[in-house]
């Protein structure tokens, strides 16, 4: 039996509870129905799915590719898969900026017709209503803060947070800002160590890392990067496998086979009775 068919469905409510406990949260991407199955059965707390689905399915070379359309289409897929663990879905680039109408819509979007069961946008205290209009329609909402990919060209670009005393301010007063809206909890990415473990200490909701150091009251990290499935992995990705090299040899020792002729075999082959093969040249008269 399946871990996930052995567990309760785990809620927003959940990780807040997993935080007050001392309890570490693992979380990790999916983008498609098989892999969100595996993650799921592996035991993970939470699966993102993520608009980093624009670069490692999609190809892009940033995240501000994926529209939400494409993300309703990627939740639908990995809601179907996971039977335990929370599923959260990244609301995509301008698909919450414009106004905190258009937020609860698209946010009532991912949950409606992706399934997830909730929602993570990016920004501090500049989206806060956004973050207040979407947790009041009923939808809880993950923060993201520190370095913000959607946001890399107008703000703070692909660089460390928090390394001088007066940004790591501003990243903490982002992070509360986002937890007063009433967001359940937060994305805290590529920030220092030390500001990570202020967060951990001093907000109620969950701080989960990645590339923020150890401190932090749950890990994330994108499938892609974990398995080796990606070769433009950042600096505080871990690879735990390197299932593209087994990709790649599977692909080309089955080229090899069909050039040789020798895929498929007899064990991959079905034939008909002899006495029908023999009735079928009867019938089309050879």
């Amino acid at each position: 039996m399946r871990l996930a068919e052995r567990s309760e469905k785990l809620t927003a409510r959940h990780l807040v509870k997993m935080k007050s406990k001392g309890r570490r949260i693992a979380m990790i991407t999916a983008y498609d129905y098989p892999t969100a199955e595996l993650v799921d059965e592996a035991g993970v707390d939470t699966v993102l799915v993520g608009d980093s689905a624009a670069m490692v399915v999609l190809g892009y070379p940033d995240t501000r590719f994926v529209g939400i359309e494409e993300m309703v289409t990627f939740c639908r897929a990995v809601t179907r898969g996971v039977r335990r663990a929370l599923v959260v879905g990244d609301m995509p680039f301008m698909s919450y900026q414009v106004s905190a109408e258009e937020a609860v819509r698209n946010a009532g979007r991912l949950v409606r017709e992706g399934g997830v069961d909730a929602v993570k946008l990016e920004g501090g205290k500049e989206y806060a209503e956004a973050i207040r209009a979407i947790a009041r329609a009923g939808i809880p909402v993950m923060g993201h803060v520190g370095m913000t990919p959607q946001f890399f060209v107008t703000s703070t670009g692909y660089r460390l947070r928090g390394k001088s005393a007066e940004d790591a301010e501003a990243v903490v007063k982002d992070a509360e800002e986002v937890a007063r809206a009433g967001a359940f909890s937060l994305v805290l990415e590529f920030a220092v160590s030390e500001v990570a473990e202020y967060l951990s200490s001093t907000l109620e909701i969950p701080v989960i890392g990645i590339g923020a150091g150890p401190k932090c009251d749950g890990q994330v990290l994108v499938l892609h990067d974990v398995i080796g499935l990606y070769e433009r992995s950042p600096p505080f990705s871990k690879r735990y496998a390197d299932v593209g090299s087994v990709v790649l040899s599977a692909v080309r020792s089955y080229v090899e086979e069909v050039k040789a002729g020798s895929f498929p075999g007899p064990e991959h082959t079905v034939s008909m009775d002899p006495k029908e093969w023999e009735e079928f040249l009867k019938r089309v008269g050879r």
